[in-house]
């Protein structure tokens, strides 16, 4: 089997002709577990199956390699990764490549990655040895060609990483800020023991701003449970009423909604449970992805999944928003069910926050809201340099676009 992507190089050769020849060399990791690590901890990466984190499973006091090399994942999808001289190990479930000097690692690292996209490995087809050689293919590129590809590629990865970091850092400061904020509050000194705390305690909390309250959500917003219209009369579906279900909170940028995966008519309402709520309620994942929630940019109903609380003029809206969001530590507490989290819709109707006066409320939202737009800003940044690396690989290592480099001395990526 070879790779579906359309190449454009004068020669493609496939793996297995390399591996026979010996021109490059597949093995597979030692066994090393977490009793194994325990016993003999260290500075020295162990790289496994898993995707995430570059493939670090952990740190151990022992090393398999000190030198440059391509690893990839057999149990966890086939993905492979980069590995620059350092002393690491991998694990049995990952394999390794030595390759000849006629390749260089980064540019046969991103290559791969490139043609991984057109295949489908998981834990029932694993990516062993065997098997990835007769997938993959290697360009016969000269090797200043290789490296000046490779330079251009890192060049951009360069700026993803740090425009990665740069997200994770707001989010950092972000959840450092919101914990001040919503128990400390902007500038107070006076303070006030936290009355008898029903549901929805913060754990290790025993004060509040002498000008805060406790009270019952229910008693300054209106709660109200979705509900979801017979899937089986078409004439409930399909209609002029947005209607939100889990679909439209996953991966959201902006937390106001106004359009929907689904919609329903009239007549679904009328003959069921669901309402249409107001412009401006938040609703609440309360099942599955719990505590992802969302302002109503428009008039719409819900599914069962949300619990809905239309705010009176003692709540802004978009503070709740910003404090359910950061109340996971609650919502863990409070969720039931191993498989599918879920809070009871009985549990909101007891839940209780500390609530400061409605003009520092709207103060600790717009602050919160000015870093979630960076993050935004930085988050769009972020994808439009994903998508122009995925232009450039498209390019680049299908001989579609050709670089020109002296063949002097090699280009160090």
């Amino acid at each position: 089997m070879s790779s579906a992507a359309e190449f454009h190089w004068d020669e493609m050769i496939p793996l297995d002709d390399l591996v026979v020849s010996g021109n490059v060399k597949l093995g597979r990791g030692n066994v090393i577990s977490k009793i194994d690590i325990r016993n003999n901890p260290g500075p020295f990466p162990i790289y496994s199956s898993s995707s995430k984190n570059e493939g670090k499973m952990g740190e151990y006091g022992e090393y398999m390699f000190d030198e440059e090399m391509i690893s990839w994942s057999v149990d966890g999808g086939g993905y492979f990764f980069y590995r620059p001289k350092h002393k690491f190990s991998v694990t049995n479930v990952s394999g390794y490549m030595r390759l000849s000097a006629d390749w260089d690692y980064r540019f046969t690292a991103y290559s791969l990655q490139f043609q991984h996209e057109y295949f489908s490995f998981d834990y029932q087809t694993k990516a062993h040895p065997s098997v990835i050689r007769e997938f993959y293919l290697f360009p016969k590129v000269p090797i200043f060609e290789q490296q000046k590809i490779a330079k251009i590629l890192t060049s951009v990865d360069k700026v993803i990483e740090k425009t990665r970091a740069q997200i994770d850092k707001l989010k950092d400061l972000k959840t450092g800020m919101m914990q001040e904020l919503l128990t400390n509050g902007i500038g107070h000194t006076n303070f006030k023991p936290i009355p008898k705390w029903t549901t929805g305690k913060i754990p290790d909390l025993q004060t509040m701003p002498a000008s805060w309250e406790l009270v019952n959500l229910t008693s300054v917003a209106k709660l109200e449970s979705g509900h979801t219209p017979s899937r089986d009369n078409s004439a409930y579906w399909d209609g002029a009423i947005p209607w939100l279900s889990l679909h439209d909170t996953k991966n959201l940028a902006n937390p106001i909604l106004s359009k929907t995966v689904y919609s329903v008519t009239q007549e679904g309402i009328d003959n069921s449970s669901a309402r249409v709520l107001p412009t401006g309620t938040v609703a609440f994942s309360r099942t599955a992805s719990v505590g992802n929630c969302v302002i109503l940019g428009k008039e719409m109903a819900t599914s069962q999944d949300f619990a809905n609380y239309i705010c009176g003029d003692r709540i802004n809206n978009r503070f709740l928003l910003q404090l359910f969001r950061w109340m996971q530590h609650v919502w863990s507490a409070l969720s039931e069910g191993s498989t599918h989290k879920t809070i009871y819709m009985p549990v909101f109707k007891k839940l209780q926050i500390l609530l400061p006066p409605i003009d520092e409320q709207i103060t600790i939202a717009e602050m919160a809201d000015r870093i979630d737009q960076n993050i935004k800003a930085k988050g769009d940044k972020l994808q439009s340099l994903i998508d122009i690396k995925k232009a450039l690989m498209q390019d680049l290592l299908t001989g579609k676009v050709r670089v020109k480099v002296e063949e002097k001395e090699p280009v160090v990526a």
